[in-house]
């Protein structure tokens, strides 16, 4: 007979629209207004980092191009990220969530996991814990965040999301079964487009579907991450809250819907997959020494590339560059690839002796 764990008690907590809402909290002339945080659309183009939900009406979403955004919403208003100001206030957020419990485990600026199983306060539920911290934030920084609250991790990060802005979602034990079995494929978390297209194609469109299939054939599908899909849609996920998780790299790829046969295909797909590298070195506050090229071809053998500076950077010419002169040294002649990625890793302060500009070991990605 199983022994079953006590249930854990956790919080997903994302603020809403984080960079957009920092801006109008500061300058009232922005409010209610389609506003754009990110690059400029002007020139090259920059990438969106944050819209406000006035412009997500319009179909405006991060990591999309400016100039797609400005399409999409023409009266938008593109106003440049200001870091120091958001690091700021996910200082104070940081603080309030440390006034409940110390096992936090921030995901960026603007979200973090928290196990209050025990809390400081000695509340014992975890959704007065999360109306509590809500109406913190409301009070003292005039911003909102959304909640997500479960036994897990992954369920409180899905929770979160269901509401927004302003969400405070509770996925409890009794509900999880009938919750993971009417859960598009697409809404799980780590399951890209690619994925979701696969999982469709197979007929799998929801986690009732998934379920229904064994842990070998999910394994053979999808290879160690049919793993994780296994025990997910069974609603168990036993990643424990890392209150010291450090982030070990940043990176974008993309599988492409038809195989890239040259060269300038190519770099103008890192062209587009740089910019997404570079936002969320920025959104994390970080800057690497090593940059990462990965290169799947159309037979899906992948290697790796890298190459590393002197000093930790967060340059997008830099990393752009870099990669180039990467794609450019493993190009073998006529093999069309199928998917192009960049990842930017090696973030400690001390700098290295040389370049080692055609390093070929083998790095975890993403």
């Amino acid at each position: 007979m199983d022994t079953e764990q006590p249930k854990r008690k956790i919080i997903h907590i994302d603020m809403d629209a984080f960079y957009a809402s920092v801006e109008q909290r500061d300058f009232p002339e922005l409010r209610g207004k389609a506003l754009v945080v990110g690059g400029s659309p002007e020139g090259r183009g920059g990438v969106v980092a944050t819209a406000s939900y006035e412009a997500r009406k319009f179909g405006v979403r991060s990591a999309m191009p400016s100039k797609r955004a400005q399409q999409l919403c023409p009266h938008a208003i593109f106003v440049r990220p200001r870091f120091a100001a958001y690091k700021e206030v996910s200082a104070h957020i940081r603080e309030i969530f440390s006034r409940f419990t110390d096992l936090i485990e921030p995901l960026s600026l603007d979200e973090a996991y928290l196990d209050v199983t025990v809390d400081k306060l000695n509340i014992g539920s975890a959704l007065e814990i999360a109306k509590q911290i809500k109406q913190a934030i409301r009070d003292e920084l005039q911003l909102t965040a959304s909640a997500g609250i479960s036994i897990n991790k992954f369920l409180a990060k899905i929770a979160s999301d269901l509401q927004k802005p302003d969400g405070l979602t509770f996925i409890g034990p009794s509900a999880i079964e009938s919750f993971m079995e009417a859960l598009p494929v697409e809404k799980f978390h780590g399951v890209g487009k690619v994925t979701a297209d696969k999982m469709k194609q197979m007929g799998l469109h929801t986690g009732a579907d998934l379920k229904k299939l064994s842990e070998s054939l999910l394994v053979q599908q999808f290879g160690k991450a049919g793993h994780f899909y296994y025990q997910i849609v069974r609603g168990i996920d036993n990643r424990p809250v890392q209150p010291h998780r450090e982030t070990k790299s940043v990176g974008a790829e993309d599988t492409f819907a038809e195989d890239l046969e040259t060269e300038a295909a190519m770099n103008a797909e890192l062209e587009r997959i740089a910019p997404l590298v570079h936002d969320r070195l920025r959104r994390h506050g970080l800057k690497g020494r090593t940059v990462t090229l990965k290169i799947k071809y159309h037979d899906f053998q992948q290697i790796t590339r890298n190459h590393s500076f002197l000093h930790a950077t967060d340059d997008l010419e830099q990393i752009l560059d870099a990669a180039k002169k990467l794609l450019l040294a493993t190009l073998p002649d006529g093999k069309p690839v199928r998917l192009l990625g960049i990842t930017m890793s090696n973030f400690s302060e001390a700098p290295v002796k040389k370049n080692k500009p055609e390093n070929p070991g083998q790095l975890t990605l993403f």
